[in-house]
């Protein structure tokens, strides 16, 4: 299993655009991944409403996870979507 931590760019944080953009960049990839705060139960990233759930703000810390053929390049294009300013890019 490999995991990474990423801090949220965007400046409204993980509200509905850009949590889109992270399910479906999620959905694009050929493993499964989790994302979750640190220490918590993680969810399907490839879940809209999961992710909302999660609430993430600016700044927050969220822990992305998944294993198999292809992980670590999935975590790494999530990672930097993550930390991306996704509402400047509107």
């Amino acid at each position: 299993m490999h995991s990474i931590q990423v801090i949220v760019g965007s400046s409204s944080g993980l509200h509905a655009r850009p949590a889109s953009l992270f399910v479906q960049a999620a959905a694009r990839q050929p493993v499964k991944v989790t994302v979750g705060r640190p220490g918590q139960t993680p969810v399907d990233a490839r879940s809209l409403l999961s992710v909302l759930a999660l609430a993430a703000g600016r700044g927050d810390t969220l822990e992305l996870s998944a294993s198999g053929d292809g992980a670590q390049d999935s975590l790494r294009t999530l990672a930097e979507l993550l930390a991306a300013d996704l509402d400047a890019a509107a």
